[in-house]
């Protein structure tokens, strides 16, 4: 029988965090307001036939693991049978000490499966099969699990031509989590693409309106934006690597679409001035409609071109980007604002370099007209992990207030990421509980536990007025 690694007390050093956590944090239920589930999984309540399908599929965090361990990619992403993938993934992980892998993974299996051992080469024959057997009580299909780990609501991430039939589906339905999408255009704004206009047929479709022109595109994109805010959708998302900000005028922008349109390409000054104007009006469509916009800035995509030829997109081949963020950010915010249209808005970066310049970038647009309205977002990526939490949440401290933070998000296609939140309020309440002992912070569990119970929860509810 192996010692438990995942304990009560893991990642607790002492007891004001234990306090914290077993009083204010640990029962909260998750708002997890941005990731990428796929929602035809949900509405169908999707059984898994194996622990491969269900945790290693689409898991670009672990493939990345097990390149480096030297796994082929037969095992990863290729024709592998699911049980030899299993086991080559428990082969890797007793080498991810130190990687946050290590600890996601002991505790998806402590919480999902009840299971203490250590996986590794010599049970994962064994663990595979009881986790299979497992996987065919109600409890483990989607729905189950994401009852299992008390999720409130979530909200998916969708394209505008995405038909919202998944949706539809779930808000007429019995399932009690609240399931919600995120518009997400970042097709229909990156002209500079190959596969633009291809891309904008099939926006025509979904719309029902031809483009041809500049206002064509915004009508088409308002009439989607419509559809999603009639589905319930109140949250944009827009993943750049960095936020363009051009002066032009509106007839520069037609005639640079209608360039694009017709088959040409286009400078990098002009590819900026037509997304610059293309966000600003779509950013406007937000406030207008009482939205969240979150922008997640600073990933240098598809670095690896052969693999990215051979796999696609979101295999794993993406880094830190070290992209000048300051200017062209505070312009573009400053735009919105002096028009009064500045959305509540969340910012997340990827460079760790960036913490205190996108930390108190949100302090200069905070206008008091709502707690946090421009919140500096979670540690996002390669930053949600231990040290990556605790870097954000002392950057917010230091230049922001903790206190109106709206917490953690799991940012993943996997249905078994929920423990990420536990991970982040165990650091969340180990963070303050060290300072409450070392008297920088009151002793006073309540004052400070009620912080704690924001963060983790209510903060989100209030913002996302859910």
């Amino acid at each position: 029988m192996a010692t438990p690694f995942i304990t009560d007390t893991f990642l607790l050093q002492n007891k004001f965090a234990e306090e914290l956590y077993f009083n204010y944090a640990e029962k909260q239920p998750i708002i997890d307001y941005h990731n990428h589930l796929p929602p035809a999984e949900i509405a169908t309540n999707k059984a898994f036939d194996t622990i491969t399908q269900l945790w290693i599929g689409g898991d670009h965090y672990k493939w990345r693991a097990m390149r480096t361990w030297g796994i082929d990619e037969k095992y990863i992403t290729g024709t592998a049978p699911d049980d030899e993938k299993f086991a080559a993934w428990a082969k890797t992980l007793p080498h991810t000490l130190r990687n946050p892998l290590f600890h996601w993974t002991q505790l998806e299996l402590k919480r999902y499966f009840g299971i203490d051992a250590y996986l590794n080469e010599s049970n994962a024959k064994e663990m595979y099969t009881a986790i299979n057997e497992k996987l065919k009580l109600p409890e483990y299909t989607t729905q189950g699990l994401l009852t299992q780990m008390n999720v409130e609501m979530l909200c998916t991430t969708e394209d505008p031509i995405d038909t919202l039939e998944h949706h539809q589906v779930l808000a007429n339905g019995t399932f009690k989590t609240k399931v919600s999408t995120a518009f997400r255009p970042d097709k229909a704004v990156l002209i500079e693409n190959e596969n633009y206009n291809d891309y904008l047929g099939q926006l025509e479709k979904a719309a029902g309106i031809t483009i041809n022109t500049y206002n064509d595109l915004k009508d088409a994109l308002l009439k989607r934006l419509e559809f999603f805010h009639e589905n319930g959708c109140r949250i944009s998302d827009l993943g750049f690597n960095q936020l363009p900000f051009e002066s032009f005028t509106d007839a520069e922008v037609s005639v640079i679409f209608e360039k694009r349109r017709s088959g040409n390409g286009l400078t990098v000054l002009e590819a900026d001035k037509f997304k610059t104007a293309l966000l600003l009006f779509l950013c406007e469509e937000y406030a207008n409609r009482g939205w969240v916009q979150q922008f997640h800035l600073g990933a240098l995509r598809n670095n690896n071109a052969r693999m990215h030829r051979l796999l696609g997109a979101d295999t794993g081949w993406d880094s830190i980007g070290d992209y000048a963020q300051a200017t062209t950010l505070s312009n573009f915010l400053n735009a919105l604002d002096g028009k009064d249209k500045l959305a509540k808005t969340i910012l997340y970066n990827l460079n760790p370099a960036d913490n205190e310049l996108f930390a108190t970038m949100c302090g200069n647009f905070n206008d008091g007209s709502a707690r946090g309205k421009v919140q500096y977002g979670s540690g996002w990526w390669f930053l949600d992990q231990k040290d990556g939490i605790i870097k954000q949440l002392n950057a917010l401290s230091n230049m922001g207030l903790l206190s109106a933070f709206v917490g953690m998000l799991t940012d993943s296609r996997s249905f078994l990421s929920f423990p990420r939140h536990e991970y982040f309020r165990r650091v969340l309440c180990n963070l303050l509980g060290q300072e409450m002992e070392s008297g920088e912070l009151p002793q006073d569990t309540a004052w400070v536990g009620s912080m704690v119970s924001d963060i983790c929860y209510r903060n989100a509810k209030q913002y996302f007025e859910f």
